[in-house]
């Protein structure tokens, strides 16, 4: 039984370092044409995700060598021990910001032309909403203080390109400038 959960959990841990993987043969892609861009602080917890990195990395090596188990019998911890040794402290590394194709938010990339509203959050820390019309989700980005200007002036160029249509969330009555929503 316990067995059967931790393959299901390795399933798991591919999908997601799958995922990360993407993401940074994307950003290296992208990387090239960006507008904007910086480096997020550390996650919150990213010291203890480290410590379990490196703690399911002893748990690898001493299944692997001191008890002689097969890699195929170890898919989930394996799978658990990329994610957190390698993959999780690799995705730190994606700058945020704008490219010539779309925003990096904090949770992941939006392209230009699937943003449907923005709107700005300046309490305490400034942070960027963006709203998807194709699907009804909203991301977060978070811009240092310092480049605030610089955020709202590429999101104005973005609007005034028509790479970005704002509209489609709320009520709409066509008497407001999209340039006038950034």
């Amino acid at each position: 039984m316990g067995s059967r959960i931790l393959f299901l959990f390795g399933i798991g841990f591919l999908v997601a370092n799958a995922k990360v993987i993407t993401d940074l043969l994307r950003f290296r892609r992208r990387k090239r044409a960006a507008l904007l861009i910086w480096q997020n602080p550390k996650p919150r917890y990213y010291g203890f995700t480290l410590a379990l990195g490196v703690v399911l990395g002893l748990l690898v090596a001493f299944k692997m060598f001191y008890q002689r188990r097969p890699p195929t019998q170890m898919f989930g911890e394996l799978m658990m021990f990329v994610y957190y040794g390698y993959a999780l402290p690799l995705s730190t590394r994606i700058a945020r910001g704008f490219y010539e194709d779309g925003v990096w938010s904090d949770g992941g990339f939006m392209r230009w032309g699937q943003i449907s509203a923005v709107s700005w959050k300046e309490e305490g820390s400034v942070t960027l909403i963006l709203i998807s019309h194709f699907r009804n989700i909203a991301r977060r980005l978070q811009v240092p203080g310092p480049l605030y200007g610089q955020a709202r002036r590429v999101l104005r160029d973005k609007v005034k390109a028509h790479d970005i249509h704002i509209g489609g969330s709320g009520l709409d009555l066509g008497s407001r400038d999209d340039q006038d929503a950034v």
